[in-house]
């Protein structure tokens, strides 16, 4: 009876170890970075003394956001600092005498959380939301699913996206893809 129970309790820990996503590797820790703008990205920016300047702009998908005037101008990959000041750099160039650009991000790109939440989908990412509010978010775990870690697909600047263990405290980025795995028990 003793090696029958041994036999049992070994067989639930190797199903354990196969659980879905149990074989990514951890996300490393994120350093502190500075913020960079991409695809989605909604920024206020103020031309001081030109209202017909200024306005809500959105990186599109070519990482650009046109502005009247000087017309495209990069954002993707640019903190908002290195952005002003293309801007800036932009527009005196035959446009303004010493022009003041002031850039700040109206709105985050997304966050999608999938698998198995409640309500999968797209929202809106908040600076310092973990694991656990998308989760939340996005109505909470569903009665299958695997509560201890999820996956994260991230972007990686000029590098493909990367897909990685994460527990449920892990910082969460925009632009990231959360898969809640479904529980074998």
């Amino acid at each position: 009876m003793k090696a029958q129970s041994i036999c049992i309790a070994l067989l639930f820990v190797m199903l354990a170890a196969c659980s879905p996503g149990s074989d990514l590797p951890e996300l490393p820790p994120r350093g502190a970075t500075a913020y960079r703008l991409d695809t989605a990205d909604r920024v206020n920016i103020i031309v001081f003394g030109q209202e017909t300047l200024s306005g809500l702009f959105t990186v599109n998908d070519s990482g650009l956001v046109s502005m009247p005037l000087i017309g495209a101008v990069p954002a993707r990959d640019l903190t908002v600092e290195e952005f002003q000041g293309e801007i800036e750099r932009r527009l005196a160039d035959g446009y303004l005498v010493n022009p003041s650009v002031s850039v700040q991000i109206d709105a985050y790109r997304p966050i999608y959380v999938l698998g198995e939440v409640s309500s999968p989908g797209q929202f809106p990412y908040q600076p310092g939301m973990t694991v656990l509010t998308a989760v939340s978010i996005a109505g909470g775990f569903t009665y299958r699913a695997q509560e201890d870690y999820v996956s994260i697909t991230r972007q990686n600047r000029g590098a493909p996206p990367t897909e990685a263990r994460a527990s449920r405290d892990t910082l969460v980025q925009p632009g990231d893809v959360i898969n809640v795995f479904e529980r074998f028990f």
